[in-house]
Order: structure tokens, then sequence, then C-alpha cells
């Protein structure tokens, strides 16, 4: 008996001189990958893939883009999850990368963020017949509207169709070096241009409009400017530095 009680006198003394457990210590560690946030850019949702969205950049390497015309380039690189077109003096030599698969029918969504002063695009439908991708393909232009040095027309504006349709002036936008969003959406002959969720303006290829625009733009002596029915989704590099990610593209 004396022995059973010396011991839970031990016991009892060694709880004792243990260090008491504060309130967080008691608590369960919750500490785990759950905690940790998930990527979301560059990857499509289980419901836009029930849709028929497909993703058309990673967000780790440049597989499914090429070079224009297969031409040297040292300007694009993969950068924290964006496709990135390096500063005018970061590279020697430039060119447009643009998709390996052609689309005709579709809607492309693209997120996009510009330098300060600088100008790209994203030009659709183009070949490779000539000199210049938007010798072929329309061009959604991305631009500073505000801190660009050349004087800008409004049909050079970012979200226009470059020199021919003209974006309101009054857009949604946000200032170089923060994400927005663009979309085109072509169906036939019918394409329009959104920004930011918005719609900026639609038209017409090929109507009697759009010929009168043709006649009196840069395009007026360029007889392949629109004339593809379906070609490349082209990310121009107009020597500045500009971003993409969560480019993806759904068939119509």
């Amino acid at each position: 008996m004396k022995k059973l009680v010396t011991s839970i006198f031990a016991v009892a003394l060694l709880g004792a001189c243990q260090p008491s457990r504060t309130a967080d210590e008691n608590q369960e560690d919750t500490t785990s990958t759950a905690s940790i946030p998930v990527p979301t850019d560059n990857q499509l949702t289980d419901e836009q893939k029930s849709e028929g969205w497909k993703l058309l950049f990673d967000g780790a390497n440049m597989d499914g883009w090429k070079t224009y015309q297969g031409k040297e380039n040292d300007s694009w690189e993969v950068v924290d999850g964006t496709l990135h077109c390096k500063p005018k003096d970061a590279a020697k030599k430039r060119v447009d990368i643009h998709t390996v698969d052609q689309y005709g029918d579709f809607d492309l969504v693209f997120d996009w963020k510009i330098a300060p002063a600088n100008n790209s695009g994203v030009i659709y439908r183009s070949t490779e017949e000539f000199e210049q991708s938007y010798l072929s393909g329309p061009e959604y232009q991305l631009i500073d509207d505000k801190g660009y040095p050349d004087k800008l027309s409004p049909t050079q504006t970012t979200g226009s169709n470059y020199d021919m349709n003209p974006a309101p002036q009054d857009k949604k936008i946000n200032p170089p070096g923060e994400w927005n969003t663009g979309r085109i959406v072509a169906k036939g002959n019918h394409v329009e241009h959104w920004l930011n969720g918005e719609k900026l303006l639609e038209y017409e290829l090929h109507s009697p409009e759009w010929q009168k625009l043709k006649a009196v733009s840069k395009w007026k002596n360029a007889k392949g400017y629109g004339a593809s029915s379906e070609g490349f989704i082209d990310l121009q590099d107009h020597g500045g530095e500009v971003w993409f990610r969560n480019i993806r593209i759904k068939a119509l």
C-alpha cells in the first residue's frame, strides 16, 4: 500500500513540474496544405471544361505556341506564370508568337497588362503569307492610351479594331502595370471586342461599312487583311513590354 501511494505521489509531482500548455498549444494543429492558397491562374474550372473551353497557356511553358514564320526570337519568355514580352532593350530578335492551331469561329478570353508607354495587340485569323501577321489578321489593340509617346487616333486606343473601329473613350480600363481582361468573339463575319466584362464594339467583316473603313486605313493596300476565315491567334511583339495569362478559347 505504501508503495502504491508513493507511485501516485511521484506521478502527480512529475505532472506539476511540466510547463502548462497555452490555449494555442491546446488547439489542434490546423497547419496543412489546405490552408495554402491554391493557384487559380492558367487553369480551367470543371464548369469551363464542360462548356468546351481550351487553355492556350499553362503558365509553365510555351507548348502550343511558335514564332511567326519560325523566325528566331529572344523577346518572349515564361516568367511568374505569364507569357512575357521583354522590354525594348532586353531583346534583339523580336517577333510575334502565335498558336500552333488555327481557329475560325471562337470566343477568346485573355488577361493582359502592359508597361507604361508601351504597345501590343492580339491578332486573330492571321496567316503566315505576309511579312507581318497584321497584314492578314485584324488586331485587338493593347496600348498605354494616356502615356504612349505618339499621338493616338481613336482607332488606335486599347480595345479598338486597330485603325478601323474605335473603342469608346470612356471604357473601363485599369492603368499600365495592372491586369485587364480582353475578349474577342468571332463568328462568321461578326466580331465583338470586350474589355473587363463590357462590350466595346462590334463589326462585320467585308460589309460595305468595313470596306469603306479599310479603304482609308493602313490596310487599304493589304489584300490579305481580314481575308481568311480561320487562322492563328497572334500575340504581338511591338518592341515593348507586355504580359499575358489565363488565355483560353472556345470554338463556336
